[in-house]
């Protein structure tokens, strides 16, 4: 978004405030759709930014939800059900029952146990439901390999589940793509595996990449697509074989969005460091990768030529917060002057939900969304003030 645009939002909307741009977010789903071709399908994992739902909705893609809230996003906007991959850890019975009634599409397993559950819920609705099974990498999700074999084993005891295919995420910002490859090698080798030895071949493959995005100085922004473009062809390759879907979140929605803030205080310490503090912080600004604001990312002063005088140094940006941790940036160099107005740009994805919102009783900045008839407010500023307030105090009688 240009300075202009951006200038415009504060003026309207007030700081501090994000800025998503639904054009840009449209305009890059067809762009990776394009690049990866028609063979191969597109799922948003709206974990990444849930105020691009309706974007994505309107795009016609399969839609990733990891929680019970995120379901209850999708049915208050209107996404079709059979557009939905209800994923995610620690399912309830009500929780899947919930995603049935609404008519999830697909449903995804991370464990035995899960399995088991899901196939419970859905004979509790008198339901047969389609099921991913999702294959460890390495963390917390998903289920090993053997017992990924022992599901495919016991497929037939499961009224309430037919088995479908494999899920897979290995993890974000992998810029190495020869692990992706290795990924795609190896769930090949594993359909022809369960097929050949255990009398099932899986027809779907829900694959998450990890595709890294440019954050910082010293990244490259001259392509944002070139990984995209450089892992097609071995994803086409697949998409041959079995039905393949691609989940994304980061990679989709990272530059569709910047966060506006005001310059509240600029001062110089004893120690001769300079410091600029701003309306919000690390309850806002979450950008992976950065370690006690020690890595910069674009960050524009869009107060430049307003004719004030300026002191130009190097900052340590800082936010409102009661904590020597609320460093933004530690060594900014720029021009800056009280009342200036800074964007922190790429932080269309996570960062809205990711900060950490409650602490010290701030207010949750303001959401303004551009879409093809303008700006308009996805959501007011929120007091956390009533979310950090004990419902009863002690001797207030209350």
């Amino acid at each position: 978004m240009t300075k202009e645009e951006l200038l415009g939002v504060a003026e309207r909307f007030g700081t501090p405030t994000f800025a998503f741009d639904e054009t840009a977010f449209e305009r890059r789903i067809a762009q990776v759709s394009q690049t990866f071709g028609p063979g191969v399908g597109l799922c948003y994992s709206i974990k990444a930014n849930p105020f691009l739902v309706p974007a994505s909705r309107d795009a016609g893609m399969r839609l990733e939800v990891c929680s019970p809230g995120e379901l209850a996003i999708c049915e208050a906007l209107g996404v079709p059900g059979e557009t939905i991959v209800y994923s995610g850890v620690c399912k309830g019975e009500d929780d899947v029952r919930e995603a049935i009634s609404y008519g999830a599409g697909t449903f995804t397993a991370e464990s035995l146990g899960q399995l088991a559950l899901v196939d419970r819920a859905a004979r509790s609705c008198s339901a047969r439901i389609p099921v991913l099974l999702r294959l460890n990498a390495g963390s917390q999700f998903g289920m090993s390999r053997a017992d990924l074999v022992r599901a495919v084993d016991g497929r037939d005891s499961l009224s309430g589940v037919e088995l479908v295919g494999i899920h897979h995420f290995a993890g974000t910002q992998r810029r190495r793509l020869d692990h992706q490859r290795r990924d795609l090698a190896m769930l090949q080798g594993l359909a022809d595996e369960l097929e050949q030895e255990h009398g099932w071949r899986p027809s779907r493959l829900e694959y998450g990449p990890g595709l890294a995005v440019p954050y910082f100085e010293g990244d490259d922004f001259s392509n944002t697509l070139a990984p995209a473009r450089e892992l097609a062809d071995d994803l086409w390759h697949v998409a041959s074989r079995l039905d393949l879907t691609v989940e994304m979140g980061r990679f989709l929605a990272s530059e569709c969005g910047s966060y506006v803030t005001q310059v509240v205080d600029l001062k110089d310490a004893d120690d001769e460091t300079s410091y600029a503090l701003v309306g919000g912080g690390i309850n806002h600004v979450v950008y992976l990768g950065q370690l006690m604001g020690l890595k910069v990312p674009v960050v524009r002063n869009l107060s430049l030529g307003d004719g004030r005088a300026r002191r130009e140094r190097e900052w340590t940006v800082c936010g409102s917060l009661c904590t020597t941790g609320d460093v933004l940036v530690r060594k900014l160099r720029i021009p800056l002057a009280e009342g200036d107005l800074l964007a922190f740009d790429n932080l269309g994805a996570y960062s809205v939900t990711e900060g950490i919102a409650l602490f010290l009783s701030r207010a949750l900045p303001l959401v303004a969304i551009r879409g093809k008839d303008g700006w308009h407010v996805a959501r007011k500023r929120v007091e956390t003030s009533v979310l950090n307030q004990p419902l009863a105090v002690p001797g207030m009688g209350i």
